[in-house]
């Protein structure tokens, strides 16, 4: 899971992972930015959007709190809509078929009922 979002020009990645350290299990995020595909990928842990600080820190800052909850919000409501749209091309598929096949059966029906009157007369 990616979190993406624009600084500038630059198209910025935070990739969330976990380091393990002495005050225990601590999130972190990888930064990258694409247009200087030349500059090493940083691991920090992000406590504002500007500042790089150390590990032992928290994320304590309200805006960055409110940038990462955005962040995945947009990303569920992205695979929701994604997830809809797979849902209504079943549906419509499903449409189809039973279309598909009522259209059979009157065939099937008219037929009958046609062989049927034949018989009788």
């Amino acid at each position: 899971l990616e979190y993406k979002f624009l600084e500038g020009k630059n198209l910025v990645l935070l990739t969330p992972s976990h380091i393990l350290s002495a005050s225990g299990d601590m999130q972190t995020y990888q930064i990258r930015t694409t247009p200087s595909a030349t500059s090493l990928p940083q691991t920090v842990v992000m406590t504002s959007p500007v500042t790089l600080t150390s590990q032992t820190a928290k994320t304590d800052d309200p805006q960055l709190k409110r940038e990462i909850r955005l962040m995945k919000n947009r990303e569920a409501a992205r695979e929701c809509r994604r997830k809809k749209k797979e849902y209504v091309k079943c549906l419509e598929n499903r449409v189809a078929v039973l279309e598909n096949q009522n259209k059979t059966l009157i065939e099937e029906l008219k037929t009958l009922k046609d062989l049927y009157s034949h018989k009788s007369v």
